[in-house]
């Protein structure tokens, strides 16, 4: 990396008193890929914590179609 440039720590959207509901498709689509599955914490900056409820709550859309 070019010296002096750092990369900033993402911070959770959840933690920050965002929620996250399954009829929200909006919200959902933001922690999705084009191809419906799960992004990843890495990619999506969640903690761990929501990010466990965010993919249940994506789940829970995939089921109620």
């Amino acid at each position: 990396m070019a010296e002096g440039f750092r990369k900033r720590k993402k911070v959770c959207q959840l933690c920050a008193g965002k929620t996250v509901n399954y009829k929200d498709v909006d919200i959902l689509k933001k922690y999705t890929k084009p191809n419906g599955a799960i992004s990843s914490t890495r990619m999506n900056g969640n903690c761990k914590l929501h990010q466990r409820y965010v993919a249940n709550e994506v789940k829970k859309a995939r089921f109620m179609g």
